[in-house]
């Protein structure tokens, strides 16, 4: 009985709790304009990591955030960046470094958003944009520049009258990412130019061992704000998954956007090539397909997020260039066309959709040679996913019809490459020209075979 007192005891503790937790962004410590600013945008409550991590930062301490994708991170520095900036105005105050192109413009946009009333300019410098309006750019002396390594040690070795010197604040977002994709020369290319005296906030979505050593070498006495530390995903997604044979993965895609039309997808693949390849199938069986992934102009990776986004298309087909961060309120559904081999990758493409507590569903492709990824992953979620219900034999009617798009998708997939061999200032990418040659270099190779 005394037991059962003690926990009616806890419970009205918590309870309590609860009521006192602040609700509002004012009550966190954030300044009336930036409240005014997250009101307009229509943030109405802070997010978990924003009620954890925003007083922290406000008090000038560093901070480690540990939060999945879609939980608010952006919010969760841009805020205590932009109030520390009303107080001490200056020129180059904050860097934001992330792995993406797409998430370094989304980042942007928020910040614009976010410090429009009080005239804040942000710059992006990320690959496959001119240098020279880069250049332009950064000698107007943006407050805030959001970048992806690469480029940026570009500008710092080879901009003349470019430096970080005087910068106040230096954010590492999807920490774990930019590590993963191997900047990690460029992050200590940047770390060594920069002042020791600063605020670092490093937001990963995991806790990885290059993080750990990172967070040792970059922040000072951080402050840990972790949401969820273990791996987990939405409790509003339906995820299922279907094994099949590889021959006829082709066929059974096209029966699952049958089967689920009127919704908008998601597909993720592997390669760059296959998302193109998959991308021209499906046009060429009447579905509205774009692709998205690292092989295409910045303008164009941009333009098909735009068609996307604005509905005008309803399949986007992508590699893992863009499961990470990028906020696109209406998917519908997500198919791992091709399974990560990372298990964690599965984490962040399923977060693309049941965003901010809509539902979702999330079909995975199994074949043959996926048995133990796709049994890693099971292990990860800690949950058995039912399989999704199928019709073999409806599949099996559309082998024909998909045969026929697969071989005129090959034509066309080796027309698009030789229009780029011939026309080489097509993109304005220094690294476009490499990627051509690897693409190149990769079908004479098939072409021998």
């Amino acid at each position: 009985m005394a037991a059962g007192d003690e926990e009616g005891a806890a419970a009205e503790t918590e309870v309590e709790a609860a009521v006192e937790e602040p609700r509002t962004f004012k009550d966190l410590g954030v300044t009336d304009v930036l409240c005014e600013a997250c009101d307009q945008l229509g943030w109405k409550v802070p997010t978990k990591i924003q009620v954890e991590a925003i007083p922290v930062a406000l008090q000038g301490e560093d901070v480690i955030g540990l939060a999945e994708t879609g939980s608010g991170k952006t919010g969760a520095f841009a805020l205590p960046i932009l109030q520390a900036l009303l107080e001490t105005p200056q020129r180059l105050f904050a860097l934001v470094l992330t792995p993406t192109r797409e998430l370094a413009f989304q980042i942007s946009e928020q910040f614009e958003a976010l410090g429009s009333s009080i005239g804040v300019q942000s710059t992006v410098i990320v690959g496959g944009i001119d240098t020279m309006s880069q250049s332009l750019a950064l000698a107007k002396k943006p407050h805030v520049i959001i970048a992806t390594p690469g480029r940026l040690v570009d500008h710092l070795e080879n901009t003349k009258g470019f430096n970080l010197r005087a910068l106040k604040f230096l954010v590492m977002d999807e920490a774990d990412r930019i590590l993963n994709m191997d900047f990690e020369t460029e992050v200590d290319k940047i770390l060594k130019v920069i002042p020791r005296d600063r605020k670092t906030f490093l937001f990963s979505a995991t806790m990885t061992k290059k993080v750990q050593k990172l967070q040792r070498a970059a922040l000072k006495n951080p402050v840990k704000c972790a949401v969820s530390s273990k791996y987990q995903t939405v409790e509003k997604l339906q995820q299922y998954y279907i094994f099949i044979p590889s021959k006829f993965k082709d066929s059974y895609l096209v029966y699952i956007l049958n089967e689920l039309a009127g919704n908008s997808f998601m597909i993720f693949c592997s390669t760059c090539n296959n998302t193109q390849r998959t991308a021209l199938l499906l046009r060429n069986l009447g579905f509205t397909a774009i692709p998205l992934h690292g092989q295409m102009s910045q303008n164009k990776r941009l333009g098909s997020l735009n068609k996307f986004k604005a509905k005008a298309r309803s399949i986007l087909l992508a590699t893992d260039v863009a499961s990470r961060g990028l906020d696109i309120p209406h998917v519908d559904v997500v198919i791992n066309f091709d399974i990560p081999t990372h298990s964690k990758d599965y984490i962040h493409r399923v977060g693309r959709t049941a965003r901010a507590g809509r539902s979702g569903k999330s079909i995975t492709f199994v074949t043959q040679y996926d048995v133990e990824l796709f049994q890693r992953i099971e292990h990860l979620i800690g949950k058995k996913l039912p399989a999704f219900p199928m019709q073999e034999e409806e599949v099996m009617m559309l082998t024909e019809r998909v045969a026929e798009a697969q071989r005129i998708a090959r034509m066309e997939l080796r027309e698009q490459g030789e229009k780029k061999r011939s026309r080489n200032d097509d993109d304005d990418t220094e690294e476009a020209i490499g990627v051509r040659n690897k693409v190149a270099g990769g079908k004479k190779k098939k072409r021998k075979a």
